[in-house]
């Protein structure tokens, strides 16, 4: 197992250094396997492709640290935004990228999950609660996105703050309509 992630390590060390030199559709296998001096088998035995390798990159960096922690749930999102904010040079390009098995689907998968959760515990298993995790999942997938897409955004603790006082700002102006009987709580 030592021995994997050891190569694991320098496949996405060279895979990086790629990247900063030139765009995602332009790194080969072969590139990245030539940066550390190994052959394809290697990178074929540990990873399907690149889109593999930065999945695999965003578990290890960022997930396992998180799922081994305690800490609370507020602070995943924070943690989460902290870990991009820091590899912001490596997501940006990263989240430019679209289509099948891209990182875009994985991480969405992800928030999905979580969120999907969190819907089930508020109002159980419906129709409702299925789209209500659909609809927050690409709010949440695209604000993230177009957070670290930005040229100077702003730090992780202030994009969390001001995500979650809308959240429960929408909330409350929601529940305070529905009170009031008002079928039109958006437009």
């Amino acid at each position: 197992m030592a021995d994997s992630n050891i190569t694991k390590r320098a496949l996405a060390k060279a895979f990086k250094e790629l990247l900063n030199e030139k765009p995602f559709n332009k790194i080969s296998i072969n590139a990245i396997c030539d940066k550390c001096d190994m052959n394809r088998k290697s990178f074929y035995y540990h990873f399907k492709d690149k889109y593999d390798l930065v999945n695999w990159i965003f578990e290890t960096e960022c997930l396992n640290k998180l799922k081994n922690s305690e800490i609370k749930k507020k602070a995943v999102l924070y943690k989460l935004c902290s870990y991009f904010y820091e590899n912001k040079a490596f997501y940006s390009r990263i989240f430019k990228i679209e289509g099948q098995n891209s990182f875009n689907d994985y991480f969405r998968e992800l928030i999905e999950i979580g969120i999907r959760e969190r819907i089930i515990e508020i109002m159980g298993e419906s129709e409702g609660g299925i789209f209500f995790t659909e609809v927050f999942t690409d709010a949440i997938m695209s604000i993230i996105r177009r957070w670290i897409l930005r040229k100077n955004p702003v730090e992780p603790e202030k994009f969390v703050d001001m995500l979650e006082k809308f959240v429960v700002n929408c909330a409350i102006y929601i529940s305070e309509n529905n009170e009031k009987g008002d079928d039109r709580i958006i437009f």
